[in-house]
């Protein structure tokens, strides 16, 4: 209780000082008019008087009229520049009753008001989040949901996890609070809107000059508005830490050891199985389904958590939903726009896959197409007249090319590849309006941060070493499906796999790097005869 109230208390006197900010900024913009009012009220009464006093008079009512005319523009651009919403699936309450019986019975047990509605966000992270910027008075937030932690974890988990978010509620609906909150956030919209003109150059120029002075004076206010703004939150979180010390305090511990688990399975299954199908324009429709496999074949590798199969024995979260498949297929597309910026509907070159098929139309397509750029290449340096070179699309080809050294062509073929994959990257990119306005500066053309919106790193630029390593292996891979009874496959922790008898295969890296490092495919042929694999028969390439 004393915490409570403590933080509350330092949450509101922050509050306050950011509304005395505001204040401050009201009453400079009204200063020209108030000595205009004082100097004609004196020339009324007859204090003051002479033509010198009526040209005075004349410059502070000129100077008032400007100065208010453009606090009027300044104060019309914050209250209408939208804030920025997250992106978020949202949940219907007649699609979820469970789950928001369990929001209203924690917002009961806590006794602070209830959420207003429940929304799924594609990222291991819950928050409340205000969207009604214009609304006065007490303001009802949205509780966002990372959606990995209504698969992975437990109901009673995630009411351990929910508590203190939603505690939130409580100081966040305070009139001081929320109005400083709500100036807050119309100062950052209206920086945002300055920013977009400014970069944009679109409207005339008199809009864009009123929109830069505005964002001008929008920063400096928040740049005076920013060390209170952020204690008036931390003594929110304090308040609503504390208010939650009292529900499920025993669960929230475990609870917390699952937030990390499910992060590191969600950033696994992000990184190595979802951005390789992304790359070829499908998206897996059941990424939330996936995180549960992959930290399930996690603990078994690993033995990171004894007791997960009675554990697991228990009701998941996801139960709360009527239909979780539909949920899972929502926010698998809202993160294939946010993590890589696809289309916001599927289309001819972004279709949806289902696990069950994801060996055969990702990994298979992902090797051949890396097998036929490969060839291509091969055979324009040694036909630069046209047509395909003696040897075909064989396995014994490259390794032939590789040990006679390449007449030091090694590089430059290693160069064509990376030029080809690059243009037919560029072919498949997206420009998708989701994304772009979310971080200034994403992504990685001229000024780019190299980051995407949600923190997923991009690509970094591969060495000639490694696009030949992944090149070649892709042949290698497959020929064993072609030649020697292999299947594609797919890896929950590492991505795709090759399969021998439905198990995997040794890994290939070692050999195709003594193969691309030093022309030596001894190794690499001593794989190959233990699979199966006749280096000497053609793959099938697209």
């Amino acid at each position: 209780m004393v915490g409570r109230q403590a933080g509350t208390r330092s949450a509101r006197s922050h509050a306050l000082s950011v509304l005395r900010i505001r204040g401050t900024a009201l009453a400079l913009a009204l200063l020209p008019a108030a000595a205009a009012v004082i100097v004609f009220a004196a020339e009324t009464t007859g204090r003051v008087g002479g033509s010198g006093w009526a040209g005075v008079r004349l410059a502070l009512s000129c100077l008032a009229v400007l100065v208010l005319a453009t606090a009027a523009g300044v104060a019309a651009v914050i209250a209408w520049s939208r804030p920025a919403v997250s992106p978020t699936v949202s949940v219907e309450e007649s699609a979820a009753p469970d789950l928001y019986d369990l929001v209203r019975d924690l917002a009961e047990r806590l006794e602070v008001p209830v959420p207003s509605a429940v929304a799924l966000t594609p990222d291991c992270d819950s928050w409340l989040e205000d969207r009604s910027h214009r609304t006065r008075g007490r303001i009802p937030p949205v509780l966002v949901i990372g959606s990995p932690f209504l698969w992975w974890m437990r109901v009673a988990e995630l009411r351990a996890l929910l508590a203190p978010v939603v505690a939130g509620t409580g100081p966040s609906v305070h009139p001081d609070i929320a109005a400083s909150r709500r100036f807050v956030r119309g100062l950052d919209a209206a920086v945002a809107v300055a920013d977009k003109a400014r970069s944009v150059r679109s409207g005339g120029a008199v809009r864009r000059a009123v929109l830069r002075f505005a964002g001008l004076c929008a920063r400096m206010m928040l740049r005076a508005c920013a060390p209170h703004a952020a204690e008036m939150e931390r003594g929110v979180a304090a308040a609503a830490a504390s208010r939650a010390q009292g529900v499920d305090l025993a669960l929230r511990t475990a609870a917390q050891e699952q937030v990390g688990l499910a992060y590191a399975g969600w950033d696994r299954l992000l990184t190595r199985v979802a951005l390789p199908a992304w790359r070829i324009g499908r998206w897996p429709v059941r990424l939330d389904a996936g995180v549960v496999s992959a930290l399930t074949e996690l603990s078994h590798r690993d033995r990171l958590a004894e007791g997960f199969t009675s554990r697991l024995g228990e009701r998941p979260a996801c139960d709360l939903l009527d239909e979780p498949g539909a949920v899972d297929e929502a926010v698998s597309l809202l993160a294939a726009r946010l993590f890589h910026g696809g289309p916001p509907e599927p289309g001819p070159y972004w279709a949806p896959v289902d696990w069950q098929a994801y060996p055969e139309e990702v990994v298979d397509r992902i090797w051949r197409t890396r097998a036929a750029r490969l060839f291509t290449q091969l055979d324009a340096l040694d036909r630069p007249g046209g047509g395909p070179a003696d040897g075909g699309a064989t396995p014994a080809r490259i390794m032939k090319w590789l040990a006679d050294g390449g007449a030091g062509r090694t590089e430059e073929l290693a160069a064509r590849i990376g030029a080809d994959a690059a243009r037919e990257q560029a072919r498949q990119s997206w420009e998708d309006p989701l994304v772009a306005p979310l971080i200034a500066g994403a992504g990685d053309g001229p000024g780019g941060s190299g980051v995407t919106p949600m923190g997923l790193p991009l690509q970094a630029p591969r060495s000639g070493r490694e696009l030949m390593t992944e090149h070649i292996t892709a042949v290698i891979c497959c020929a064993a499906v072609d030649s020697a009874g292999a299947a594609p496959g797919l890896d929950w922790l590492d991505g795709p796999a090759l399969l021998l008898d439905g198990a995997s295969t040794a890994d290939l890296t070692g050999p195709v790097l003594e193969l691309v490092e030093d022309g030596d495919g001894r190794a690499l042929r001593d794989w190959m005869a233990a699979v199966g694999v006749r280096p000497d028969k053609p793959v099938r390439l697209v």
